[in-house]
């Protein structure tokens, strides 16, 4: 019987703040919480933003003032507002005012000056004439015109960034030095999930072999910092040395490599798949794929994206690509508007002009039902199935084609198998890729209302929550995924909250949308549907189930009264995921960084009959392997 791939922890950090305790999905709604929710929800952005901190007993702002209870929103709510989702670049990125450029110039002939011979150029140009003055110095004289490079800056066309909060630093929990920003919230990303969980990694891998545990984690565009790629491919042309760091740092499944050296110590299956913008699901279909076969019971499978750099951004945007501020200027003027809303700059299947650049990193921990039941494992959902797949002959390799329309098809028809043709007709929902170009709001709507028809799904939810943290590239379906997990949290389905009118070539005839947030009934929605639409014709989509239905699946195998046990051992991991968030939201967690911890070497393996111990693990690899191939050989 094949093993469902349970969703226990899930953790990270975008532009709405901290994943676990589902504080960045409430940020997109804050205005439909009250009360406890809404307070823990601005303490908690406070706290990461650095406007506040809990000391002695109470909150209190940056600056010492007493919070009281209730009145945080007063005190810091328009800072947390205008320092969390879409807006303009922060000079901790780069001033998009003044990003860095160097303007070549033609310099005449007949100039004079002076250098240290040190200084001189290995291959001085034909025209200069140099003359040693003694004492470590040259003269040189140009006899014709010669090109340098002078560093300069310039405005940039596009300045919104889907950033991490104002004032947030993934890296400020370890000792972060000269480490890329990708990897910082890799660390950070995984450490939540950990903590989100309620299970310690020693404590985890006592009811796990060695070999038991996958990592599935990558960047889909690498890490592109001056840490790492973005650093070494410039360095020899601005005069500067290479780090020994640089290289490696700069590989796009280092997050993986991250993760399993330095928060888990895991010696299990690893890799990073890479599929553009549809990334995130490719990696999470490999974890479920080991899970559901039973290669491995745990995996921690997620995608960490830090594109806000400004050679991205031109790369982009010389494609047409990105939303650029006299644009989205221009599609206001009727309005009345006469400077750029950058924290309206991404309007999925409204009226838009391109998408918009943005960071983020989301991690899931999926786990077999089995030992979720025997552990007590909080259910946040289960991985039903993900669908990939390719677009065939294409005119051009950024240009859409039939791809999507079949993985969505198969994600519905499976649906259907789970839940019934009621249950996808009436209880599902499609969380879009929704990235908010003209193309994008034609080419996605039409196969989600092809899909919508052939299923007979007469008006199908959409959410494309692209329109509150922008597109981080292969981590946006980590965003839609986190988000639908807040949504059976909170009952609530989020708006597109920039949509003033659908625009006239979206395809809609079967579909929903809707500016507004719905408040919903619990058991509304049994599953969302998670989309991604790649650059180069990688599409997926993934099939995510409800805590409802997954509950209901494992009581159908394991039983009632395997469930009542259950729900007494997650008594105490809930009280573990509570504590957690109590130090997470004072700022009390530390991302787990095990660096400089003994490390096991070939001398330490314990060789058994048919097994290999491997320290930090109570149970052995099984060496007792059968043949596959029994039948033919």
């Amino acid at each position: 019987m094949s093993k469902l791939p349970v969703i226990v922890g899930f953790g990270g950090v975008n532009a709405a703040g901290r994943s676990s305790g589902f504080v960045a999905f409430r940020r997109l709604v804050l205005d439909m919480l009250e009360g406890q929710k809404a307070e823990q929800t601005y303490l908690s952005l406070a706290s990461m933003m650095g406007l506040a901190r809990y000391d002695e007993g109470q909150w209190v702002t940056s600056n010492g003032v007493v919070i009281e209870p209730g009145s945080v929103k007063k005190q810091l709510g328009p800072l947390i507002e205008t320092g969390t989702l879409l807006r303009k670049l922060e000079a901790n990125h780069f001033d998009g005012d003044k990003a860095p450029y160097h303007k070549s110039v033609k310099v005449p002939a007949g100039v004079t000056f002076e250098l240290n011979a040190k200084d001189l150029p290995n291959h001085p140009p034909e025209s200069w004439e140099v003359t040693d003055l003694g004492e470590g110095k040259v003269q040189v004289k140009t006899t014709a015109p010669w090109q340098v490079l002078q560093p300069d800056s310039r405005k940039l066309a596009v300045q919104t960034g889907g950033q991490l909060p104002t004032g947030f630093d993934p890296g400020a929990g370890y000792a972060s030095k000269h480490h890329p920003r990708g990897l910082m919230m890799a660390l950070y990303g995984a450490s939540d999930t950990m903590g989100n969980s309620g299970f310690d990694v020693e404590e985890l891998k006592k009811h796990l072999r060695p070999d038991q545990i996958s990592v599935y984690s990558a960047s889909a565009m690498g890490q592109l910092d001056d840490f790492s790629l973005g650093g070494y491919m410039k360095s020899a042309t601005l005069g500067k040395r290479t780090s020994t760091k640089q290289m490696p740092f700069s590989l796009a499944e280092m997050p993986a490599d991250f993760i399993n050296a330095y928060v888990l110590g895991s010696v299990g299956r690893t890799g990073g798949i890479l599929g553009a913008c549809a990334s995130l699901l490719y990696n999470i279909d490999a974890a479920a794929a080991d899970i559901t076969s039973g290669r491995s019971r745990v995996a921690l499978v997620g995608m960490s994206e830090a594109p806000l750099v400004p050679e991205v951004y031109e790369g982009y945007r010389v494609m047409s690509a990105l939303a650029e501020d006299g644009q989205i200027l221009d599609l206001d003027r009727a309005k009345g508007a006469t400077q750029t809303d950058h924290t309206r700059a991404c309007r999925p299947f409204g009226q838009n002009c391109g998408f918009t650049l943005a960071e983020s990193a989301q991690y899931f921990l999926l786990m077999d039902d089995d030992l979720a039941v025997e552990l007590g494992a909080k259910i946040y959902g289960s991985m039903g199935g993900v669908f990939v797949a390719a677009d065939g002959i294409k005119k051009s390799i950024s240009a859409p084609g039939v791809g999507n329309y079949l993985s969505i098809a198969k994600a519905a028809a499976l649906t259907r198998s789970i839940i019934g043709e009621k249950g996808l007709q009436n209880h599902s929902y499609i969380h879009a890729h929704g990235t908010g170009t003209p193309q994008n709001r034609v080419t996605e709507s039409h196969g989600l209302n092809e899909v919508a028809k052939a299923f007979g799904i007469r008006d199908w939810s959409v959410v494309a929550s692209k329109c509150y943290w922008g597109h981080s590239v292969g981590t946006a379906a980590g965003d839609q995924i986190m988000t639908a997990l807040g949504t059976w949290e909170d009952h609530i389905l989020p708006g597109i909250f920039t949509l003033d009118q659908v625009a006239e070539d979206v395809h809609q005839s079967n579909l929903s949308f809707s500016q507004q947030h719905r408040q919903i009934d619990p058991d509304q929605f049994q599953a969302a549907l998670i989309n991604s639409k790649g650059f180069g014709g990688n599409n997926a989509t993934g099939v995510l189930l409800s805590p409802a239905v997954t509950t209901q699946m494992l009581t159908k195998k394991h039983g009632a009264s395997a469930m009542v046990a259950h729900q007494q051992k997650s008594e105490g991991v809930t009280q573990k995921i509570e504590a957690y968030h109590l130090a997470a939201q004072r700022g009390e967690n530390q991302t787990i960084y095990r660096f400089g911890e003994p490390v096991p070497n070939g001398e330490d393996l314990n060789w058994g009959k048919g097994s290999l111990g491997i320290p930090g693990f109570d149970q052995s690899v099984n060496l007792d392997l059968e043949n596959p191939f029994e039948d033919m050989v």
